[in-house]
């Protein structure tokens, strides 16, 4: 079974209620959520939350909350933690961990994901982009000159669930899926909402 998983704690400190704030007409989270149900692929998704708001929320967009107990909602619980105890109630093969702070996302970019996973056999893909950032003061190239690494932009993540209960989330065969600018927007503070909100809203302009 491949199931979708979406990790949402009502904690957020640098945006409180953040995953539940509204960006372009819907809570944040509802982005992820439409996501993942026109996702072909995915046998199965659910919301792994401790907080009740965000569980309305979900049931709203008739999606399945499973509560976490609090010790797993806090500024020091692992994501990696928050799947191990989502798979041991929901036992599957493969784990597609979708962020809600990553709302932007191509229609039919989760089932490329997975199809890519599948075809290669890897033990885990994840999306992101070529990073060529290099601390000022210790570099003397050209930006084309730089060769970069490929950073993961927290939007798609698939991943075998034996590694994860194992206690790892990547595995020895990588799979790196570079995705367009726009989808590597990973909403971590206010600047981050509001860039995300224009380019959802221009989005949705497009497809009226």
């Amino acid at each position: 079974m491949i199931l979708g998983i979406t990790p949402a704690r009502g904690g957020s400190k640098g945006i409180p209620k953040k995953n539940i704030k509204l960006i372009a007409g819907r809570p944040l989270i509802a982005w992820t959520i439409e996501s993942a149900k026109k996702a072909t692929m995915l046998d199965r998704y659910i919301i792994s939350t401790e907080d009740k708001g965000i569980a309305k929320v979900a049931k709203g967009y008739d999606t399945e909350a499973l509560y976490r107990p609090p010790e797993l909602a806090s500024d020091e619980a692992s994501t990696l933690s928050v799947l191990q105890h989502v798979i041991k109630q929901i036992p599957c093969d493969i784990v597609v961990l979708l962020q809600a702070t990553s709302p932007i996302r191509n229609e039919g970019l989760v089932d490329e994901c997975i199809k890519e996973f599948k075809d290669n056999n890897y033990d885990s893909l994840a999306t992101g982009f070529m990073c060529k950032y290099i601390e000022y003061g210790k570099n003397q190239l050209r930006r084309q000159d730089i060769n970069g690494f490929f950073y993961d932009d927290g939007n798609v993540y698939v991943i075998k669930a034996s590694l994860i209960k194992q206690g790892d989330q990547y595995g020895k065969k990588l799979g790196r899926k570079i995705i367009s600018r726009q989808e590597n927007v990973e909403i971590d503070d206010e600047f981050d909402f509001w860039a995300a909100e224009k380019i959802l809203l221009e989005s949705s302009r497009h497809k009226e």
